[in-house]
């Protein structure tokens, strides 16, 4: 029997068994019920792609433009379960993390305890001005917001971003248009961003984990 070995893919994610995982910043503990594992005194969380659409993009591309010091504006971070595995892989980084409603915004506080590069924001997204002051520029912009302004609120919150850096949207179609094909509407999306003058770099299809999803990634 071959012996199971972590291997490394990018800062902070490893291939474990056809799986990819983050070194656990906080042994012992889950975020949300993924599994454990423990390799030569090491512990690891599954990044299950299920329950995150970057997990999702991980799988489908085989890699992440993260680094283990880059900053992060994180727009509809929910509960935290993207952003605990970034905060396995920024070890030296930072995540600011932006979310409106109140449950999700009260669980990334308890998170934000225990992983210190963790900086809640409770926020609308689209009012950038409330948190202009708290964010300098950063190295990546992911967004994950269901809503039919998504696209506008990406561009807005691109600003924030550093020249020669990369911004990466989760665009979920149906909050888009119901009746217009996925594919029609990421056609649409990337117009946008490119009669803005962001060059569309990949458009990943993670529909076979998040139905009628897929990740633009930008370059500013």
């Amino acid at each position: 029997m071959s012996e199971v070995k972590a291997v490394p893919i990018s800062d902070g994610v490893f291939k474990i068994d056809g799986r990819y995982h983050t070194l656990n910043l906080v042994p012992g503990r889950s975020v949300y019920g993924e599994d454990l594992l423990q390799l030569d005194d090491v512990e690891y969380r599954h990044w299950d792609p299920n329950r995150s659409k970057l997990g999702a993009f991980l799988v489908k591309e085989g890699g992440l433009p993260f680094k283990y010091d880059s900053e992060v504006l994180y727009l509809g971070a929910g509960d935290g379960t993207t952003v605990s595995h970034l905060s396995d892989i920024l070890t030296d980084g930072k995540i600011y993390a932006v979310e409106v409603a109140k449950n999700p915004y009260r669980n990334l506080l308890q998170l934000s305890k225990r992983r210190k590069n963790i900086f809640p924001i409770m926020a609308d997204a689209r009012r950038t001005q409330d948190y202009r002051d708290l964010i300098n520029e950063v190295d990546i912009v992911y967004q994950d917001i269901a809503q039919r302004d998504q696209v506008e609120i990406f561009i807005k919150n691109l600003d924030f971003l550093k020249l020669d850096n990369h911004g990466l949207i989760a665009v979920k179609s149906r909050s888009m248009e119901v009746s217009t094909p996925p594919k029609k509407i990421y056609q649409k999306v990337m117009k946008k961003l490119e009669d803005r003058n962001y060059q569309v770099m990949m458009q990943v299809d993670i529909s076979r984990w998040q139905k009628d999803h897929a990740v633009l990634v930008v370059e500013k």
